[in-house]
């Protein structure tokens, strides 16, 4: 995996993911950026945010579970001392579908945060993670 990252001007960042997707990245006005795009440790957190969103829906469409919708909140804390690392992140899962099981959700959460989400393991070495989730049934 490659990625590469082009300063701009100011605190203005584009970066480019090796398959070729791109993202603007810049700092808050009042250090000197313009407030253009997204922050670096705000991408960390999306990151993770779309890696334990993958492993869900690929756990629970596995499970023959009838999702119709997935979406990850992330509430994070960093610490105050450089380096401001994440030191506590929550995040909730709100899962919408037909008949949708209890403990498939659970399941799928479990083996997203202890095994296959490399993000989730990662920021996991600072942060103290905690996750929760809804189910809302459709018709």
């Amino acid at each position: 995996m490659k990625a590469r990252v082009k300063w701009v001007e100011d605190l203005v960042f584009l970066g480019e993911s090796g398959t070729g997707h791109t993202v603007v990245m810049d700092g808050p006005k009042e250090l000197g950026g313009h407030d253009t795009g997204i922050r670096p440790m705000e991408l960390l957190l999306l990151g993770m945010g779309g890696c334990t969103s993958f492993d869900m829906i690929q756990m629970l469409t596995k499970a023959r579970q009838d999702i119709r919708d997935c979406v990850v909140e992330i509430e994070s804390e960093r610490s105050d001392e450089i380096p401001k690392v994440f030191t506590k992140i929550h995040v909730h899962y709100t899962i919408t579908g037909k008949n949708i099981k209890e403990s498939q959700v659970k399941r799928a959460i479990e083996l997203s945060t202890e095994k296959y989400c490399s993000a989730s393991l990662m920021l996991g070495k600072t942060a103290e993670i905690i996750h929760d989730y809804e189910i809302i049934d459709v018709d």
